[in-house]
């Protein structure tokens, strides 16, 4: 019994120091990335929440608010009363951030049914993969949406455990933030309740046992969590009841959502740009490398899945875990990862949802490799073979977010900001100090079908930006931000004289500045005296 609760601790203090090492790993730093464009629409988005008290549900784009809500409290905690005033992205990546690291302590909860070793190799996977890590430092819904699908699968566990109501309301609650989260959260409930169902299938099949349903949830229960599922949903994108059209808007939006899909178009850079083939995901996770960049892989974590899945499907009731639990798990990852590979629209960060089911079911892997083995040399062998792969990944995850944050050769980085667009935002910071104007310097922003984002971001803080998605009658001001594309259509209608630089915004997309030829020597002059801020 000593021993029994010995083990107990120290499994309790590694799932801990998991938990935070987790924590160490996504938190640094989490300014020196600059924003990609789908960050900093959605840290506009927080803005007008922060600024206006306003939330609109856009059928469209943008997805649900829960990403904006949970942001007000860091962004007070910054010290910043409005947008304009938020210091850096820190405020806000720090909240897919500690949602990231919440997935290691959620498996506290679930460890009596996954087994302690299936746990704690699950933990350590999800702290030191490269993708969650990556992701976990990106100011998008998908650390949040898989967090609260991992979440609602961990209350109707804890709920078949001991069939009490308040667990069903948990799982309710997670179930309807999910849908508040993201629309794709409709894949996880459809291949949750598939899940569920194979799991009954199979173990009739090879267990020859029939699970019932009325054997570990009560109906009414159900229906209560559903309910709940629908208020939080709806309340949350009616913004607290103010706009009942979002109620309708929250069903039709899967018409242009599957059109999408299937079509891969952005709605900021064009058509078919996510369109990409079935094996986009497992190739980038097996093996990738590009150009003279180093290699990458999680080659670790699929291995282990597959052998996670064999060992759910076939084994009858032996090791540790609950072994409905398990092939539950393994079916849910196997679904989660056909529906997203079968989608034509793709992009990086979409596949942490099935690659977090990959990482439960790679937990069982280990553990039933471990279990199997008899002799001592050869469990000690396997504990080493695993500390080694996990250290090989967490370099992988340092050398993603810290090494290689914006760059190409990153697997995960896509379509991503040129960090040469910081030195854009340095110099406009520049010419504010030298305008009479200050903040209040006027700038104007032209390019083709808006592409000119994430400038509304790091412009922020100037009160007189302007954005056109073509040139307009009057485009004068002491400094112009354009694209190539417009060069000869703006050229033709300035009558003051301006020196040009170039800027990249993304890879082969460049960006032309335009200063004012008094600013300009202003400039100039200053840069034989003091060195440039920033520089």
């Amino acid at each position: 019994m000593k021993s029994e609760g010995r083990a107990r601790r120290l499994h309790t203090f590694l799932l801990l120091a998991a938990g935070l090492g987790a924590f160490l790993f996504r938190v640094p730093l989490l300014s020196q990335r600059p924003m990609h464009t789908d960050e900093a629409v959605h840290a506009v988005k927080a803005g007008i929440l922060l600024d206006e008290g306003v939330y609109t549900y856009n059928p469209y784009e943008y997805h649900g608010p829960t990403l904006y809500y949970f942001s007000l409290p860091f962004i007070a905690l910054s010290g910043a009363e409005s947008f304009r005033e938020i210091p850096n992205e820190a405020p806000l990546r720090i909240v897919p951030v500690l949602f990231g690291t919440a997935l290691v302590f959620l498996l506290f909860l679930i460890r009596d049914g996954l087994g302690r070793r299936a746990t704690l190799c699950a933990a350590v996977l999800t702290a030191v993969s490269p993708a969650m890590v990556y992701f976990s430092r990106y100011y998008v819904q998908e650390m949040l949406l898989v967090f609260f699908t991992f979440a609602a699968i961990v209350a109707v566990w804890r709920y078949t455990r001991a069939k009490k109501f308040p667990w069903a309301l948990g799982a309710g609650v997670c179930l309807g933030l999910m849908h508040a989260t993201k629309e794709t959260s409709v894949i996880a409930y459809g291949s949750m309740l598939a899940a569920a169902l194979l799991t009954m299938a199979w173990t009739r099949y090879i267990d020859h046992r029939q699970l019932r349903v009325r054997d570990y949830i009560h109906h009414w229960h159900a229906a209560g969590a559903v309910k709940v599922a629908l208020v939080v949903s709806l309340f949350l994108l009616t913004a607290f009841l103010s706009n009942p059209a979002a109620t309708w808007d929250a069903v039709r939006t899967y018409g242009f959502y599957l059109s999408r899909a299937g079509t891969g178009d952005s709605s900021t850079h064009g058509p078919a740009l996510h369109l990409h083939p079935w094996h986009y995901y497992l190739q980038m996770l097996l093996f990738f490398r590009s150009g003279p960049g180093p290699g990458w892989s999680e080659a670790f974590i699929l291995l282990l899945a597959a052998l996670g899945l064999i060992f759910a499907l076939r084994r009858k009731r032996e090791g540790e875990g609950n072994i409905y639990l398990h092939r539950f798990l393994a079916f849910y990852a196997l679904l989660m990862t056909a529906a997203y590979t079968l989608i034509p629209y793709k992009t990086p960060w979409c596949l942490l949802g099935f690659l977090h089911g990959m990482i439960l079911v790679s937990g069982i892997g280990a553990s039933s490799v471990y279990g199997r083995l008899r002799k001592v040399w050869l469990k000690g062998l396997a504990v080493i073979l695993f500390a080694l792969a996990s250290c090989h990944l967490a370099a992988q995850a340092y050398r993603a977010g810290f090494v290689f944050p914006a760059d190409t050769r990153n697997p995960y980085v896509y379509a991503h900001t040129s960090t040469d667009l910081l030195n854009l935002v340095r110099r406009t910071e520049t010419l504010k100090q030298l305008h009479p104007q200050g903040d209040r310097m006027v700038i104007k922003v032209f390019a083709p079908e808006s592409d000119y984002w994430p400038l509304p971001w790091y412009l922020r803080k100037f009160e007189n930006v302007g954005y056109w998605s073509g040139v307009p009658a009057e485009p004068e001001a002491p400094v112009l931000i354009t694209m190539p594309a417009l060069e000869e259509k703006l050229g033709a209608r300035l009558h003051r004289s301006y020196r040009k630089e170039f800027f990249g915004l993304r890879p082969e997309v460049l960006l032309m500045v335009y200063i004012e030829e008094p600013l300009w020597d202003r400039f100039i002059e200053s840069r034989a005296g003091p060195s440039e801020p920033g520089t």
